[in-house]
């Protein structure tokens, strides 16, 4: 087969005009031209006529001829082997299971390809399976009253579950690992077209029943998943090849023994960060970023970026992505950007307020929302040591806390007082979502002065890229810490931690993947890496 890219046709083309772009292109006899599949459709919003921009992997007579004919020609080559390829079969005689620490993305990739090759992983997750977990999370939103287990961070499906869904990320990915991840997601329910378009999302409803449907794969190939098992303690033996992993322990006392296992946390388990530390694994404070969410009409972010174009259903609510360099050095930049979606309270610890951005598959909520955040790095943090960015977080957090009120509602401003820095008593065109409620005031005091200077020096200037970005009846809520992990659990090469063997630090919390998709494929090379191990492959 061949791929063909940039092939651009405009925005409402009839579905027989890419056929015969294919076959124009290649300057060929239509006979010539088999069955085709886009590989990926994105549009061109820059000129003022609207553009779809196709790659579509081509069966056409006389590839060989054609190749050669388009040698010099960067749009036209073979397409490349996409399937995935498992690197081993567990053997008919297993030792101690492999054993996964948390079921997000990452921990349900790397249970699932385990599971397929037949090593049967156990998986634990400390908190409860997706719609109990739900219930807990609407009653942090509805009734203020936070389950520390069960919530935005904790349970099955992690902390993507609440979220847009996004499924795409700027990792490279040679091995098309990702295409893996999404093909797995069509098989549990999700829409096909997230195999193709360009910035594909699912939404939190979709994703319960597809996180569902995928636990009942990884229980069918003989894999075990265990909710409301939190690991307190790792059995870690001294030899004379160095520590080696030897098991856990949970909190209800029970051991498990294990020679590898993968630590696939969240970003947000600190208890367990804190053990680890405490047990002497290797790991090293990372940069992480801090900031407010900010909330504008969906119509105003529409009208801005597709124009006359707004509103069409091929290319729904429209999204952005900021950057700006501050003159204190600081960067500022848009963060999880959420179409049509809300304001979440997304805390895991008591008297601490985090929002987050989540939306449902339609986008159709009426505001857009996105985190503003500044990057900040461990010169920032209060003391040393790689647990000084969890001070940090927890700083702010509580301080969020107090400035909402004292009961997860969040301290909220509107824009044009933020700028002027006065604070905020009632609120104008624009009503923020998050729940449980939001306390206007002033946010100059929620963040590190240089965040909030970087801050009002960014907005303006997003307000020349996006018209009215800076409107005065914008809202933005506080605080937005949970970002990325602010540490690494660092791994060699065989993705095994630096001085533990059998422990494979991986997905968010250990520093190595930013979302649901690099998450996932982070699982599936952690998964292979204690295929690797187990069966004693270089």
């Amino acid at each position: 087969m061949l791929r063909l890219s940039e092939i651009k046709l405009p925005l409402d083309h009839p579905e027989a005009a890419l056929r015969q772009a294919i076959v124009a292109y290649l300057g060929v006899p239509e006979a010539q031209v088999g069955s085709f599949t886009v590989f990926k459709r994105s549009y061109d919003a820059r000129k003022s006529a609207m553009q779809l921009i196709y790659i579509v992997d081509v069966e056409v007579e006389g590839e060989a001829a054609l190749l050669k004919k388009f040698a010099s020609d960067v749009h036209v080559v073979p397409t490349p082997d996409m399937s995935y390829h498992f690197v081993g079969q567990a053997p008919s005689t297993q030792g101690s299971r492999p054993v996964v620490v948390g079921f997000g993305p990452c921990g349900l990739f790397a249970g699932l390809i385990l599971a397929q090759m037949g090593f049967k992983p156990i998986i634990l997750e400390r908190g409860k399976k997706v719609r109990e977990r739900t219930k807990d999370t609407w009653g942090l939103w509805r009734k203020n009253v936070l389950n520390p287990e069960s919530n935005v961070q904790f349970g099955e499906g992690g902390a993507g579950t609440f979220s847009d869904g996004k499924l795409y990320s700027q990792i490279k990915d040679p091995r098309y690992l990702g295409r893996k991840v999404l093909e797995e997601f069509v098989k549990a329910g999700a829409p096909e077209e997230i195999i193709y378009v360009n910035k594909p999302h699912i939404g939190t409803f979709r994703l319960v029943s597809m996180i569902e449907k995928m636990r009942a794969s990884i229980e069918a190939l003989g894999g075990e998943i265990r909710f409301e098992h939190k690991v307190t303690d790792v059995l870690i033996e001294d030899g004379p090849a160095g520590r080696q992993m030897r098991g856990l322990v949970l909190a209800n006392g029970e051991q498990i023994l294990s020679d590898h296992v993968v630590m696939a946390l969240g970003h947000s388990a600190r208890d367990t960060f804190e053990m680890l530390h405490a047990r002497e694994v290797f790991m090293e404070a990372k940069p992480f970023s801090v900031g407010f969410r900010i909330e504008h009409p969906q119509t105003l972010i529409d009208k801005a970026r597709l124009g006359k174009y707004a509103g069409h259903p091929l290319l729904g609510a429209a999204d952005y992505k900021l950057v700006h360099h501050a003159g204190n050095g600081r960067s500022v930049y848009s963060f999880c950007m959420c179409p049509g979606g809300q304001v979440v309270a997304a805390t895991s610890e008591p008297n601490r307020v985090v929002t987050n951005g989540m939306s449902q598959y339609s986008r159709a909520e009426r505001n857009a929302n996105a985190g503003i955040v500044v990057g900040i790095t461990p010169a920032d943090y209060p003391g040393s040591g790689p647990l000084a960015g969890i001070v940090l977080q927890r700083e702010l957090e509580s301080r969020a806390f107090v400035l909402g009120g004292g009961t997860y509602e969040a301290p909220g401003q509107l824009v044009g007082d933020f700028l002027a820095g006065r604070p905020s008593s009632r609120l104008g065109t624009v009503t923020p979502s998050y729940q449980p409620g939001v306390k206007l005031g002033d946010l100059s005091s929620a963040l590190p002065d240089y965040a909030i200077a970087a801050m009002r020096e960014a907005i303006p200037a997003f307000d020349k890229k996006i018209r009215g970005f800076a409107m005065n009846d914008a809202v933005l809520t506080g605080v937005e810490t949970r970002t990325s992990s602010p540490l690494r659990i660092t791994r060699g090469e065989d993705c095994q931690s630096l001085n533990v063997r059998g422990l494979f630090p991986a997905g968010e919390g250990a520093g190595y993947a930013g979302g649901i998709l690099s998450a996932g494929v982070d699982g599936i090379k952690v998964a292979e890496a204690v295929a690797r191990s187990i069966l004693k492959l270089a």
